[in-house]
């Protein structure tokens, strides 16, 4: 196997490996104070489309966590980036919170229920019955189905809530039609982050928490892969993969002193 280049940019999942239930993992704040003092490229990556860049700052902020705005990479962002190369100055009818419409509409994209290019599907904690049957009949009538992330359930302090990839399925049902899914494991979603904050997948490392997101999205886009086990992979699901990390190790604090020695 070959030797990889020494890793100059990270790009890291949030929940699972910074946070967990709202609370931060002991070792992130260290591990993100001597990234942004190191001057090395890095991204907080989420597949969750509800919360704008700005909003998740804030959240992470509360937690003493700091990362800058500019450092936030969600599905929301991703996916915009995608509609932009895809098919500039669209329409899209959306189902989804303020993280994606505020994406759409900075790119120029029209919120209709007209006869749009897109139906677009992103998470929200309020799915409407009467939304998700005019997306199905948009569907039907020709708009492209484009959803934010695959994942079947989200994490929350109370257990499990179903999550985009659960309801595309059920517009799958309904329309016989596949969405296009951007966010990870997609490795769109990865080269685009790479690609706004100016690095390469050859000296870059993923760290996420699920092989079936994480670590796949990572390898897929050349990434070194590290896989923490803070979140919802446990070891002994690990083997059940055709695929392996790089390496796994207990918490984001592990990898502290690859990042570089403290200031």
């Amino acid at each position: 196997m070959p030797e990889r280049k020494p890793i100059e940019s990270w790009l890291t999942d949030m929940d699972g490996v910074l946070t967990h239930e709202g609370v931060p993992i002991p070792g992130a704040d260290e591990f993100l104070r001597r990234l942004r003092e190191s001057g090395k490229p890095f991204l907080v990556l989420t597949n969750n489309s509800i919360y704008t860049p700005r909003d998740l700052h804030a959240r992470l902020a509360r937690m003493g966590l700091d990362v800058p705005v500019a450092n936030i990479w969600t599905s929301a962002l991703a996916t915009a980036r995608f509609l932009d190369e895809q098919r500039p100055g669209g329409t899209a009818y959306v189902i989804g919170e303020a993280g994606l419409t505020t994406a759409l509409h900075d790119i120029g994209y029209v919120l209709t229920d007209a006869e749009p290019d897109y139906v677009v599907l992103g998470e929200t904690r309020t799915y409407s019955f009467e939304a998700l049957t005019r997306a199905i009949r948009l569907i039907n009538d020709g708009a492209r189905f484009i959803a934010t992330n695959p994942d079947h359930t989200g994490p929350s302090a109370e257990g499990a809530l179903p999550a985009t990839g659960s309801v595309a399925a059920l517009i799958t049902k309904a329309t016989g039609k596949d969405p296009y899914f951007v966010g990870k494991p997609n490795p769109l979603m990865m080269r685009a982050g790479l690609n706004a904050i100016g690095a390469h997948s050859e000296t870059s490392a993923m760290i996420g928490d699920r092989m079936d997101t994480d670590v796949q999205a990572g390898l897929e886009a050349g990434m070194e892969t590290f896989l923490v086990l803070t979140g919802l992979t446990s070891p002994e699901e690990i083997d059940r993969f055709p695929f392996r990390p790089s390496r796994v190790v207990d918490s984001i604090a592990d990898l502290i002193p690859l990042v570089g020695p403290d200031a």
